[in-house]
Parts: C-alpha cells; sequence; structure tokens
C-alpha cells in the first residue's frame, strides 16, 4: 500500500468545500491511482477518525487549456482527482476547523 502522504496529497479549500463541510464532507486532492479503499484507509490513518467515514466519492478533473490561442504556444494544466470524504454525524477532522 502507498504512504498516506502518498494517497491524499493536499485539503482543497474551496468556497464550495467550506459549504459541504457543514454537512460533514470534505474535500481533497488525492493521487489519481488511489481507489476508494485507498483514500478512507489513509484519511483514517492520517485524521484519527477510525471508523467514522461512512463514504468516498472521487472524480476525475480534467485540466483546462491555458496559455495563448496560437498553435504552437498553447498549454494545458495538469488533469487531477478530487475526493469527497463524508463523516458520521457528530465527527470532524480537526485540520479543517482551523480554516
Amino acid at each position: 500500500m502507498k504512504d498516506v502522504y502518498q494517497v491524499i496529497l493536499q485539503p482543497l479549500i474551496t468556497e464550495k468545500s467550506t459549504i459541504l463541510r457543514e454537512s460533514n464532507k470534505y474535500a481533497f486532492v488525492v493521487d489519481r491511482n488511489a481507489t476508494k479503499p485507498q483514500i478512507r484507509r489513509a484519511a483514517e490513518e492520517l485524521f484519527d477518525i477510525h471508523g467514522d467515514v461512512l463514504k468516498v466519492r472521487t472524480m476525475h478533473i480534467r485540466g483546462k487549456p491555458k496559455g495563448k490561442m496560437l498553435r504552437y504556444q498553447r498549454g494545458r494544466r495538469p488533469h487531477w482527482k478530487k475526493a469527497i470524504i463524508t463523516l458520521r454525524e457528530g465527527a470532524t477532522i480537526q485540520a479543517f476547523e482551523a480554516i
């Protein structure tokens, strides 16, 4: 199994993810090859929430094209994967409470 720091790369702090926290849902940027069971285990170990994870939802986000519209100078942001972890009622992740 991968190290937990290789599975969950960083928390995703956006306006939408902040609103989701009110319903015990937390968003993370995860490794593109990570599976839902790996993400669940990594979250439980990393944030010490054993048995509190109810659901893990994942989605692949395609990178947007960036740069000038000229034919050979166009670039692209990298593709990435997002995971939304739902916790049971009353459980929280303390790292997010300070944000």
